[in-house]
């Protein structure tokens, strides 16, 4: 691994590997090895922020339906009610549960906006 990259997600690594703090270790791997996870940047906006109790995030997930998974554990009911109403973006573009997420990715948890 190059010096100042972030190892890959979901890459196996030998437990005395120098991973960066962007990366979170999932320390259930076997004979002394962990297993990268991505640590995806999420933001939530108006409703979704006010359920978490926050704007922005680090939660693990290989995939954006992984990092969801995260949020909902994290937040609670009252999350998860409003995050089935959102639509959820990666980078500025619609995602789907299905879409791989990297550790540079920013995941955007927006609620239906209403006004005039």
């Amino acid at each position: 691994m190059a010096e100042g990259r972030a190892p890959s997600c979901g890459r196996t690594l030998p437990t005395t590997s120098n991973a960066r703090a962007i990366a979170a270790l999932d320390t259930t791997g076997s004979r002394g090895r962990s297993t990268i996870a991505c640590m995806a940047v999420v933001r939530l906006f108006a409703a979704a922020r006010d359920a978490a109790g926050t704007g922005r995030d680090d939660i693990a997930g290989d995939t954006v339906g992984d990092v969801l998974a995260g949020a909902r554990e994290r937040y609670g009911s009252t999350f998860v009610a409003v995050l089935d109403t959102c639509k959820i973006w990666v980078n500025g573009e619609p995602a789907l549960p299905s879409d791989p997420v990297s550790p540079t990715d920013e995941l955007a948890v927006l609620p239906p906006v209403s006004g005039g």
